[in-house]
């Protein structure tokens, strides 16, 4: 039927309805709010580039996250690491004493309850920035994962409870799963960062984690934003290896992928809402040009509605609590 039969108004008439008929929510459990941890004591460092977001020392971190669950309900995070030294090859973060490691047992310790992501990656903890071991100028691929798997399993002996890989190194997550499951880490999952794009998104996280590549770029081993069939390939080949989970990264300019992973393949698809993006997100309020709290909800919920189960966000923190102070469910 068409007009005047059919009006789609009728069921945009009151808020209750709006509520009635709505497709798509974001709760507090769709979210994973990610920290940055450096070593020492009552240490919390401004991210100038990434406004309400610090460097912790671990005694702040345990602090912060025990607020964001008992404020929030988030009981979810994701751990980045910054090292007090480097190295060639990101070994330093292989080490049982590494700050992610004694980060993850801190917070364990006080909130068991947590569910840890644990970021796998070398470009915190080496002194080029790359994610693997240099060879002739450029990132080794296979050596690179004798250094993604130790870290793995010093992670999974320290708590962790997902691995997740960041590198893009082909094999990578079999790599990993075979690492853990020989070392009796059968039930730990992996959260793959199949569809890792060459971002320029990522600015205000490499200021965040020191993280920048000291020559050259990413693009060898990072996907082109141009490709779009290339990252149905990386998630299945991420998936037979043994993936139990499977990412995009970046997230608001790549919804098209988020959404051809979900319907493609059906398994938890997690989206990275990056620095940049929530950044630009900050630059804009700050200048009074948008509704924040507006925008961050209606950027959270496109990203669920494109098909994103889980979504990693620097906003999951004020996203919950907006929507707590306005009496909403979340």
């Amino acid at each position: 039927m068409s007009f005047p039969i059919t009006r789609l108004r009728r069921l945009r008439k009151t808020a209750a309805i709006r509520n009635m008929v709505r497709e798509t929510e974001v709760n507090r459990d769709d979210l994973i709010m990610p920290y940055f941890v450096v070593p020492g004591e009552n240490i919390s460092n401004p991210i100038k580039s990434m406004p309400g977001n610090f460097q912790l020392s671990v005694d702040l971190l345990v602090k912060e996250v025990k607020d964001l669950v008992e404020r929030t309900g988030v009981d979810k995070i994701l751990l980045f690491g910054i090292p007090a030294e480097k190295d060639e090859t990101g070994a330093v973060a292989c080490q049982h004493d590494a700050i992610v490691p004694q980060a993850i047992r801190a917070i364990k310790a006080e909130l068991p309850e947590v569910v840890i992501v644990a970021d796998v990656c070398n470009c915190e903890y080496t002194k080029h920035g790359h994610c693997g071991t240099i060879v002739d100028g450029d990132v080794d691929n296979d050596s690179t994962l004798k250094t993604l798997a130790a870290q793995s399993v010093t992670l999974a002996k320290s708590g962790a409870d997902i691995i997740a890989p960041s590198d893009m190194m082909d094999g990578r997550v079999a790599a990993i799963r075979t690492a853990l499951d020989d070392n009796g880490f059968q039930n730990t999952p992996i959260m793959a960062y199949s569809a890792k794009y060459a971002s320029g998104f990522y600015g205000p996280f490499r200021d965040a984690a020191d993280s920048a590549p000291q020559f050259g770029d990413r693009n060898t081993y990072q996907m082109d934003p141009a490709n779009g069939d290339e990252a149905l390939r990386e998630v299945e080949t991420d998936l037979e290896e043994g993936a139990d989970m499977v990412m995009v990264k970046p997230a608001l300019s790549y919804m098209d992928i988020i959404s051809r992973v979900k319907m493609t393949y059906n398994v938890p698809v997690v989206a990275y809402n990056v620095s940049g993006e929530f950044s630009m997100v900050k630059a804009a309020a700050a200048n009074g040009w948008i509704d924040e709290q507006r925008l961050i909800k209606e950027i959270l919920t496109s990203l669920k509605r494109a098909g994103a189960d889980v979504i990693i966000t620097y906003h999951a923190k004020e996203f919950v609590l907006s929507e707590l102070e306005k009496g909403n469910r979340v």
